[in-house]
């Protein structure tokens, strides 16, 4: 077998996600698949480049000094893509990636009034997007960090911090009880289905660490948000929001007492010049979303009354 660049694609993935399982979903892959791979790289290598362990895959001194070979290879290439795909198009395109923001809109509204023309690749998973973006496929990425569940950083991204605790709200139907206060304890919530979307990186623990904290043991559902907004409005469950959520006359949006669920929002890109570039703008558009929202704007008139 030839070594090819997507092979030493596949051992930085192993080497920067710990785990055959996750790196073989940042490749979208199938875990048998890589594994598979792996055993004819190491063969064709003439030796084991990770141990398997219980917490995951460490690289051995063969895959240290393979790794340290591969990762400039795997740059050089990336580059070489984005160059190229650049110069196709007759010149540099914005390539964004998100997870999900009501500051998206008014985001990409202003990058293009400014002359960029923005793509946009969506992905519940923050840690994919950024896999994305240090392997040259984006060249930004908004993406959120669940609090107490640490994103895996690949090397060599810069990132800006555009708020260091967004606090977490809840949705609930508009004839829910708990609505007749602006802020709502989980007690009052504990008898409630939950729906939460367990594929959001982090998202589940965080969740589970809020109920063992305050006490309560709620059933919960597992499915993606659109459907939990849906289900929302009939009253079927209850779901974690972010604060920029607009109410609807069929759903309330509420603060959660003590904001026992946060998550820091940054952006990252490969250079500081790509960051440079589109931190205003975004900017812009959160606070802009963030003053439109009822229960948030009041919660930063409350605890942040230095917000731009």
């Amino acid at each position: 077998m030839e070594l090819e660049v997507r092979h030493l694609r596949a051992l930085c993935a192993i080497a920067d996600t710990g785990s055959l399982h996750r790196a073989a979903r940042q490749l979208g892959v199938s875990q048998p698949s890589l594994s598979t791979q792996l055993r004819r790289i190491e063969q064709e290598l003439g030796g084991a480049l990770f141990r398997r362990e219980r917490t995951g895959c460490r690289p051995t001194p063969l895959g240290r000094l393979v790794l340290s070979r591969a990762r400039p290879l795997v740059t050089e290439m990336r580059a070489l893509v984005a160059e190229a795909r650049a110069a196709a198009v007759g010149g540099p395109q914005l390539r964004v990636g998100s997870t999900a923001s009501r500051a998206l809109a008014g985001w990409l509204r202003r990058l293009r009034a400014r002359g960029q023309e923005p793509t946009l690749h969506m992905d519940v998973s923050p840690n994919a997007l950024l896999c994305m973006v240090a392997d040259g496929q984006l060249d930004v990425a908004f993406v959120h960090e669940v609090e107490g569940s640490p994103l895996r950083m690949p090397e060599g991204l810069r990132l800006r911090v555009l708020m260091e605790r967004e606090p977490q709200f809840v949705c609930l139907a508009a004839d829910h009880p708990a609505t007749a206060k602006p802020v709502v304890d989980l007690a009052d919530l504990a008898g409630d289905r939950w729906m939460i979307d367990p594929t959001v990186d982090g998202e589940w623990d965080a969740v589970q660490r809020m109920f063992r904290a305050s006490g309560v043991n709620p059933r919960v559902l597992h499915g993606d948000y659109h459907t939990a907004a849906a289900l929302v409005t009939t009253g079927e469950v209850v779901t974690v929001c972010q604060p920029s959520c607009l109410p609807r006359p069929d759903m309330a949006v509420r603060r959660l007492r003590g904001d026992p669920l946060g998550v820091r929002l940054l952006l990252a890109a490969r250079t500081e010049t790509d960051l440079d570039g589109v931190r205003p703008a975004l900017e812009e558009a959160y606070w802009e979303a963030a003053r439109q929202a009822p229960a948030y704007r009041e919660w930063l008139e409350q605890t942040a009354p230095a917000t731009p």
